[in-house]
């Protein structure tokens, strides 16, 4: 009698949602690093702490695969541009 009433459950939750597929599941949102640690100021002369932001190829993330907000992606694009300026960072990698 339980595992029909379970079963019974778990059918009317996947008839409801019409979008179900058990191999995709809900990817819980990034939070933005600096927004998590207030301690954590970004720096143009800290190249070491800019290389989480850009990929092999010396691209900068986007916000998708940073997690940043808005605002903070905005800084991030500043900090790693003013970087490459004073030549910290390479504007390609090889």
């Amino acid at each position: 009698m339980v595992d029909k009433k379970q079963n019974n459950r778990r059918n009317n939750n996947r008839n409801n949602d019409e979008d179900y597929n058990p191999k995709f599941r809900k990817q819980r949102r990034k939070v933005c690093p600096l927004c998590a640690d207030k301690n954590l100021i970004l720096d143009y002369k800290n190249p070491e702490q800019l290389k989480k932001f850009i990929n092999d190829k010396g691209k900068i993330l986007p916000r998708r695969a940073t997690g940043a907000c808005a605002k903070h992606q905005r800084d991030i694009t500043i900090a790693v541009k003013r970087c490459r300026h004073i030549a910290m960072l390479p504007y390609t990698q090889n």
